[in-house]
């Protein structure tokens, strides 16, 4: 089968929280024989931050916008199915619109990387042009979000809604020898976002400031002229074949949710698989749906406070944070890979083949063709 994707990047993590699940499942998604092409505006110095090294399961358009549109377009109308990724970044409104005037037979689908931005948008302004558009979509996939997202999309129209979680990619995050030059007791990485900073001020910088006798690192785009406490130290952007490193650096490391995914839920951003990759003890923000994917205090740990870290800190010995470590990975191994998301992915759209192919005549090549009926979670009936 031959998939046309538009997405934000797959060659570079600059400004790009979605390039390691891209990553991981459309390389996935090639060792199950799909064909790949992906489709990235050239647009935020992206192609200048390179990280993704040689990319052998995709072919990569980047491209000129708004001049290339058109191309790209017509290269998709031969795909058999083509997928449009929420924030692209550039002609968003103009792709999700015009992706539905493909030639017939071609599918479509949307698939959300950020599903609670993406309908608090719709819900502000009822004229939002994609709202309309949400029922043509012969898929509706999302990044995270669990049952409140499902049935957000479904309300709105969508013939179904399925989450894609976040995984692990053990090829590219796996533990490596320490680095003593990023040694501290927590490290946090991410950028500096409107809907992120309060947060991370009243996690991970008030952590710091109510325990000067330990060591925090801090990485991302976007700090520079942040006032930071002393036992802060910032080591700006760190690219995607870096995050080893730190994870693996620290006695623990920390994740903290957008304020939209937390008050969400069931929405793992990539860190947390990458940290379980890397064996790395995790304290995360709390979020509905932790459970789901990780045991609370057995392999990961949960603060919903700034002095709840530090306790962590102060309480979990070197030893127990290694054991929560190897633990974690263990569970990422055996129930959170890539490998696992592109074949639900599979089952999805094999599926919806197999319906459509229920209708035509029962010849011995179609009933090879024909699966079970069982319906995807979140679909409607």
């Amino acid at each position: 089968m031959k998939l046309f994707i538009f997405g934000s990047s797959i060659t570079s993590s600059y400004w790009n929280g979605a390039a390691t699940y891209y990553r991981g499942i459309y390389k996935q998604l090639h060792k199950l024989g799909y064909s790949i092409t992906f489709a990235e505006p050239d647009i935020y110095q992206r192609q200048q931050h390179r990280d993704a090294g040689e990319i052998d399961y995709a072919a990569v358009h980047v491209y000129q916008t708004p001049r290339d549109l058109d191309r790209m377009l017509a290269e998709a109308s031969s795909s058999d199915l083509v997928i449009k990724h929420s924030g692209v970044g550039a002609d968003d409104a103009f792709l999700e619109e015009n992706i539905l005037r493909l030639c017939p037979g071609v599918k479509t689908a949307f698939w959300d990387v950020d599903a609670p931005a993406t309908l608090h948008r719709i819900e502000e302004d009822p004229s939002d042009p994609f709202r309309a558009l949400i029922p043509r979509y012969d898929f509706i996939f999302t990044y995270g979000g669990g049952r409140p997202v499902i049935e957000h999309y479904l309300n709105l129209g969508a013939q179904n809604c399925v989450p894609i979680y976040n995984a692990l990619d053990p090829e590219t995050h796996h533990p490596v020898p320490v680095d003593s030059s990023l040694a501290c007791d927590l490290a946090f990485v991410g950028h500096r976002l409107p809907d992120r900073e309060k947060r991370v001020e009243d996690f991970f910088l008030r952590a710091a400031e109510l325990a000067p006798e330990f060591s925090f690192l801090l990485g991302g785009e976007g700090w520079a002229g942040k006032p930071l406490p002393a036992n802060v130290r910032w080591i700006g952007h760190v690219g995607i074949h870096d995050h080893n490193r730190v994870n693996c650096a620290a006695r623990m490391v920390l994740n903290i949710n957008r304020s939209s995914m937390a008050v969400t839920g069931f929405s793992p951003p990539t860190r947390i698989f990458e940290a379980a990759g890397a064996g790395a003890c995790l304290i995360t923000d709390e979020w509905t749906g932790i459970p789901h994917f990780f045991a609370p205090g057995r392999e990961i740990l949960v603060a919903s406070s700034a002095e709840e870290i530090v306790r962590h800190l102060r309480e979990v010995p070197s030893g127990q944070s290694k054991e929560i470590g190897a633990d974690m990975r263990r569970r990422a191994l055996q129930e959170h890979t890539y490998q696992m998301r592109a074949l639900q992915f599979d089952e999805i759209v094999q599926q919806s083949a197999s319906r459509a192919d229920a209708s035509l005549p029962a010849t011995p090549r179609n009933v090879n063709r024909i699966q079970s009926k069982i319906q995807p979670m979140g679909a409607r009936p």
